[in-house]
């Protein structure tokens, strides 16, 4: 924090009143920071410039404080397998990781992120990169969940689909959104139903089972303004599904997307057939949204970015499932009386 001299100082250069130079100086975690402003009486300076005496009151914070004070106390954490193409760079899945924190703390948990590069999972890395591999699949396996998030490209995508597949054959709660959703398909359709060239049009134009099509009524010539962006509604087609109550039981949710392709349709039946059910689709029914695997304790994928509306005092109710998942705790959400929309904070 500033001395006294030193805020003196700057109001004789700046021509700011000593009051109304605050200190933002280091906190135990950053939901501290509208605390600190809240100490300095910075919300009386700034009623008073906009003239809001009269109108404004003080900030009601108890429930932020015990938020940013509960965090600061979590003696315990739960390892999230993180599968993904650009984790030299984190701030790629700023959105994502904010979206763990929040439903971590929830939860009364610290997130640890576990960053394995998607590549490093793949069978040639065996070959070229042993090392690399080999601790790409032990973080992956001692993690306590697996995530994978949005993406374009086909740099890594057999990593992911190996991914998916331990997630599902060991009972690993795993979560997959876009990308991560078109991936759990392409896992199914390759190793359960038997389509060993069953792929995304993304990444094979030309193979004979397209699971994962470019959606039909954009060019595939110009990528400019071609993708399906912003809020969209998705229904439940299935009212007792899992990802129903993770959010309350409504009858439809609103959630933002960003995306090119889909699943197919056509291949829809089969993989219901072998238990991977598509229990959420847009208004016209045939543009699935999400899907959730039978026999196995949390393994959804949803087409929209639920990590785009999560916030500190609302966290996102896919990430919220993932958590409970990862640390045994699901029952206390899937036993909530129905249409109790706090299931998820």
């Amino acid at each position: 924090p500033l001395i006294g001299s030193a805020k003196e100082k700057l109001s004789q250069f700046c021509h700011v009143p000593v009051e109304n130079i605050l200190n933002i100086h280091d906190v135990p975690n950053i939901w501290h920071v509208p605390l600190i402003l809240r100490n300095q009486k910075a919300h009386e300076a700034i009623i008073k410039q906009l003239n809001l005496s009269r109108s404004a009151g003080p900030p009601e914070l108890r429930d932020w404080t015990l938020m940013a004070e509960s965090y600061d106390n979590l003696s315990t954490s739960v390892k999230i397998a993180l599968v993904g193409k650009y984790t030299n760079l984190s701030d790629s899945y700023l959105s994502v990781v904010k979206a763990l924190l929040h439903a971590s703390v929830a939860c009364s948990q610290k997130p640890s992120i576990q960053w394995v590069s998607a590549s490093d999972l793949e069978d040639a890395t065996a070959a070229s990169a042993p090392d690399a591999h080999t601790k790409a699949w032990e973080t992956l396996k001692g993690s306590s969940c697996i995530l994978i998030p949005g993406g374009f490209g086909d740099r890594g995508i057999s990593g992911m689909i190996l991914a998916a597949k331990y997630a599902r054959e060991n009972k690993v709660p795993y979560l997959g959104i876009c990308l991560g959703m078109q991936i759990s398909v392409i896992e199914m359709s390759r190793h359960v139903l038997g389509l060993g060239n069953a792929d995304s049009e993304e990444f094979n134009t030309d193979t004979p089972d397209c699971v994962v099509m470019y959606m039909p009524e954009v060019s595939k010539t110009h990528l400019g303004n071609t993708m399906r962006l912003g809020c969209r509604r998705t229904f439940f087609r299935k009212p007792d599904c899992l990802t129903s109550k993770l959010y309350g039981n409504p009858p439809h949710v609103d959630e933002r997307h960003r995306h090119r392709y889909e699943v197919n349709p056509s291949f829809v039946p089969m993989l219901e057939n072998a238990g991977l059910q598509f229990v959420g689709c847009d208004e016209s029914g045939n543009r699935m949204e999400i899907v959730e695997l039978q026999d196995h304790p949390f393994y959804i994928g949803v087409q929209f970015h639920p990590e785009f509306k999560s916030r500190p005092r609302k966290p996102s109710p896919p990430f919220t499932g993932l958590i409970l998942a990862a640390t045994e705790r699901m029952r206390t959400l899937t036993n909530v009386s129905n249409g109790d929309a706090g299931a998820s904070e």
